[in-house]
C-alpha cells in the first residue's frame, strides 16, 4: 500500500468580502468555513488521494495524477507527457508538499509542483524548465482533479456570459456540441471549451450544491489567457464508443508556458477550495481576491438610470439605408419613449455603412449628424435653420440635462482591407499576425434579400493589436470625435474580451502566441477612460463582451450572447460585480417576449433593443413594445432600487415556493424583491424579509396578484414587492 502525506490546516477560516458600492446594506454575512481543508498526496506516485473539508467527510479526489504537459519538436507537435512518464520525489517542507520530476522525456524537462494551504484554500504552484534544444513546452495542464467525486445533485457553475448553471455536469460535458468533434480526438475525452477572458467572464468555475461545493479559481493578476479544463473520460486506457462511456469527470486549469530550451516558467495562481454555503460563496471567494486588483470608478448617474438602449443601424454594410438622421429625433425617439427607453446605441452612422471601411468612418455631412444628435438629446425635432446651429444651441454643459442619450459606435479592433489606413501600410504596422507571419482575417457576412452577399461577397478585415501605440491613439481620437459630435458616450465594439486571433511572435525558434491580449484591451480601455473623464466626467465609455478585467474601466457593457437560456445564470456576475452596468441580448422580435424581458428585470440587466437584428424598431414588434413598457414603468417607479441600487440576488429575503424565481435589490433601508413564474402552472408563494422590514408597495405585470407579502403568479407573471425598515 502506498504511503500518503497529510497536510492539516487547523485555523478557522472566515471569508470576508469588501463591497465597493456605498448604497444599501452589505450582502449577507458569509458562512464561517469549517476548520480548514485537508488533502493527501501519494508518496510514491504524487497523485492526489484526498481532498475535502473533513478527513471523515466527503472526498472529492479520485486518486489521479495532477498534471499533463505538451511539447513540440521540429518533427511533431503536441507530444504528451503524463505522471506515468516519470518518477517523482515527493516531500514535505514546512506546510508545503513538493512533487519534483527532475527528469522527464529523458533529461529534457523538469517539472516542480507545490501544494500548500493558504487562507482556507488549497493552492497549487508549478515551475517547468526546458533543457532540451529544439523543443518548446507549449502547455501545462495543472492542477487536475481527476475522477472527481461529486455528491449527488451538484451542478456545474461557469462564468460563461456572466454565469451559467448546468445540471448533471458529467452528462453536460459528455454531450458537448458534436459538430466540433470531427476535429478532436473525441473517442478519448469530451471537453467543454471555456477560456478566460473570452467566453468565461471571470477566472473561476465551481461545482455547487445546495449547502456546499467545490470552487476552482485562477487568482492570476497577470490576466493571461487561461483555459478552464472541464473534461470527461472513459475507463482508464479505454476508448469511448458512446456518450455513456464518458463517466469520469476531470477539472482544472490549462496554461501556456511556451518555454524553449533554457527557459524557466512558473505560476502559482491556481486555487481549489471545498466550501460551505450555496453558490454565493463562490462569488465571495472570487471577489475577495478580485478586490486586490479590480477597481471600478462610479458611473454617471444617467448611466445608472438608463433602462437600456435601442441598437439601431442607420446604413448597412451593403449600402442599404435603414434610417436617416432625421429619424433619430423623430421616429426612433418616439419608439424609445413608448417603452421608457431614452438611449440609442447608433450603428452604421458613417458614409461607408455598418462593418465597412474601418477605421475611416467617413462623414461628409457632419453638420447634419451633429444637429440630429443635438435634437435627439433635447427631445425636439431638428430646427429649420442652417446646419450645425441646432447643435451649438444644445451643447453639453455642466447644467444641461438631456432628455435622451446618444451612445456612438466605433469598432475597436477591425481594419477593413479596402480602407485607406490598411492600403497605406496600417495593416502591416498594427495588425495581428498568425504563426506564419501572415495577417489574421475575419469575414463579416451580412446578407440582403439575396444570397450573394452572405456566401460570396463578404467584407474582409484584419485585427488590430491593442498593445500598439498607433492603434490606441486612434481609439482616443474616436472618443474626442464622439464628444465633438455632442454624443453622451463612446462605444467600442469587441474590446471587452481576449483576442480570438492573437499576435504571434516569430523572433525565436518557435512561433509563440500572445496570451495577454485581454490585459492589453483592459489597458487600452483604462487609457481611454482616463482621457475622457479628464475632459468630462459625465461622458461615458462602453464596450462589447463581458469580462471582469475590462469591465472595471467601463461605464456600461453590451453583452455578446443570450442571457435567458435555460442554463443562463447572469446573477453570478451581477452579484459578484454589482457595480457593472450590462445588458441582455437577442430579444429581436415578438417571440418568447414576457419570459425574456421579465428575466432582464429579475437579473438586474439593461435592455438591448435590437429589433430584427438592429434593422427595425420596437414599434414594429407590438408584444415586445407593450411588455417592455410595463417593465420600464416599474423601473421608473423605483429607480433608487431597480436602477441605482445594489443587485443582491438571493440575499435579504426568503421565498416559500421554489417553483418561483425571486431576486433582490437593496438601497439604504429598502429592499425590492422581484418574483417571476416561468412554469406553466399557477404558483403561490410568501416573501419574507426579516429584520424589521415591512411591505410598503408592490407592482405586478401579467396574470399576477399580491396580497400582503403573498404573491400568486400564473405563467410569465411578475411581481415586485418593496420592503422598508
Amino acid at each position: 500500500m502506498h504511503k500518503t502525506l497529510l497536510i492539516r490546516h487547523l485555523a478557522k477560516t472566515l471569508i470576508l468580502l469588501p463591497w465597493a458600492l456605498a448604497c444599501g446594506p452589505k450582502p449577507e454575512t458569509p458562512a464561517a468555513q469549517p476548520s480548514g481543508i485537508h488533502f493527501t498526496v501519494d508518496e510514491t506516485t504524487g497523485n492526489l488521494t484526498f481532498l475535502g473539508l473533513d478527513l471523515d467527510g466527503h472526498n472529492y479526489a479520485g486518486g489521479s495524477g495532477l498534471w499533463r504537459m505538451y511539447y513540440n519538436t521540429p518533427e511533431q507537435k503536441e507530444i504528451e507527457i503524463t505522471p506515468l512518464d516519470g518518477t517523482p520525489e515527493v516531500r514535505v517542507a514546512g506546510d508545503t508538499v513538493h512533487i519534483d520530476y527532475a527528469t522527464l522525456a529523458g533529461n529534457a524537462f523538469e517539472l516542480h509542483l507545490t501544494l500548500w494551504k493558504e487562507d482556507g484554500q488549497l493552492r497549487f504552484g508549478a515551475t517547468v524548465k526546458n533543457n532540451e534544444p529544439h523543443t518548446i513546452i507549449r502547455e501545462l495542464q495543472y492542477p487536475l482533479i481527476g475522477k472527481l467525486q461529486l455528491p449527488e445533485g451538484y451542478r456545474l457553475l461557469t462564468t460563461h456570459t456572466g454565469g451559467q448553471i448546468h445540471e448533471n455536469p458529467v452528462w453536460k460535458i459528455s454531450n458537448v456540441d458534436t459538430r466540433a468533434l470531427y476535429m478532436t480526438p473525441a473517442q478519448k475525452f469530451r471537453q467543454m471549451d471555456l477560456q478566460y477572458p473570452r467566453n468565461a467572464a471571470s477566472n473561476c468555475f465551481a461545482f455547487v450544491g445546495e449547502k456546499d461545493g467545490l470552487y476552482f479559481g485562477s487568482h492570476d493578476t497577470s490576466l493571461q489567457q487561461t483555459w478552464h479544463g472541464l473534461r470527461t473520460y472513459p475507463d482508464d486506457g479505454g476508448i469511448g464508443h458512446v456518450t455513456e462511456d464518458f463517466k469520469h469527470l476531470e477539472a482544472g486549469f490549462y496554461r501556456y508556458p511556451n518555454a524553449m530550451c533554457g527557459d524557466k516558467w512558473s505560476n502559482d495562481a491556481s486555487v481549489v477550495m471545498p466550501y460551505v454555503g450555496d453558490w454565493r460563496e463562490t462569488s465571495r471567494i472570487y471577489r475577495s481576491w478580485a478586490d486586490t486588483w479590480w477597481h471600478h470608478a462610479p458611473v454617471p448617474q444617467w448611466v445608472q438610470d438608463m433602462t437600456g438602449w435601442q441598437r439601431v443601424i442607420f446604413k448597412h454594410q451593403y449600402g442599404e439605408v435603414l434610417r436617416t438622421y432625421e429619424d433619430l429625433p423623430g421616429r426612433i425617439a418616439a419608439a424609445g419613449e413608448s417603452v421608457g427607453c431614452n438611449a440609442v446605441l447608433a450603428f452604421g452612422w458613417w458614409d461607408e455603412g455598418m462593418d465597412n471601411g474601418y477605421p475611416n468612418y467617413t462623414l461628409k455631412d457632419e453638420a447634419s449628424w451633429k444637429e440630429a444628435i443635438a435634437a435627439y438629446r433635447a427631445g425636439s425635432a431638428i430646427p429649420e435653420h442652417l446646419p450645425g446651429q441646432g447643435c451649438e444651441a444644445t451643447r453639453r454643459d455642466s447644467t444641461a440635462c438631456p432628455k435622451n442619450r446618444l451612445l456612438l459606435y466605433f469598432n475597436g479592433r477591425l481594419i477593413d482591407v479596402e480602407s485607406d489606413f490598411y492600403k497605406s501600410g496600417g495593416g502591416s504596422r498594427v495588425a495581428n499576425k498568425d504563426n506564419t507571419g501572415r495577417e489574421f482575417t475575419e469575414h463579416y457576412k451580412f446578407t440582403g434579400e439575396g444570397t450573394t452577399l452572405g456566401y460570396y461577397d463578404s467584407r474582409t478585415f484584419v485585427i488590430a493589436d491593442m498593445s500598439k501605440r498607433e492603434w490606441r491613439d486612434q481609439l482616443i481620437r474616436w472618443a474626442d470625435r464622439a464628444m465633438e459630435y455632442g454624443a453622451d458616450a463612446v462605444f467600442y465594439d469587441q474590446l471587452g474580451v481576449a483576442e480570438e486571433f492573437p499576435n504571434w511572435d516569430l523572433s525565436r525558434e518557435y512561433p509563440v502566441q500572445d496570451i495577454f491580449t485581454g490585459r492589453y484591451k483592459a489597458d487600452a480601455l483604462r487609457e481611454i477612460r482616463d482621457h475622457i473623464k479628464a475632459k468630462d466626467p459625465e461622458f461615458a465609455l462602453g464596450t462589447e463582451w463581458l469580462s471582469d478585467c475590462t469591465s472595471q474601466f467601463c461605464d456600461f457593457v453590451h453583452i455578446v450572447e443570450f442571457t435567458a437560456l435555460p442554463e443562463s445564470f447572469p446573477e453570478w456576475f451581477r452579484y459578484t460585480f454589482p457595480e457593472v452596468v450590462w445588458s441582455d441580448r437577442c430579444v429581436r422580435d415578438d417571440n418568447d417576449v414576457p419570459r425574456r424581458v421579465n428575466n432582464t428585470l429579475l437579473k438586474g440587466l439593461r435592455n438591448d433593443i435590437e429589433v430584427f437584428r438592429c434593422r427595425g424598431l420596437i414599434d414594429e414588434t407590438p408584444v415586445y413594445q407593450a411588455h417592455l413598457a410595463k417593465v420600464n414603468e416599474i423601473r421608473h417607479a423605483f429607480p433608487d432600487l431597480l436602477l441605482e441600487g445594489r443587485y443582491t440576488a438571493t440575499d435579504g429575503f426568503t421565498c416559500s415556493n421554489k417553483a418561483l424565481t425571486a431576486r433582490s435589490y437593496t438601497a439604504g433601508n429598502r429592499i425590492a424583491v422581484v418574483i417571476t413564474n416561468t412554469g406553466d402552472k399557477k404558483q403561490r408563494g410568501k416573501i419574507t424579509v426579516p429584520g424589521g422590514y415591512s411591505l410598503t408597495g408592490s407592482r405586478t405585470i401579467g396574470p399576477s396578484k399580491v396580497r400582503k407579502n403573498c404573491v400568486t403568479l400564473k405563467q410569465n407573471g411578475l411581481a415586485v414587492l418593496i420592503f422598508e425598515k
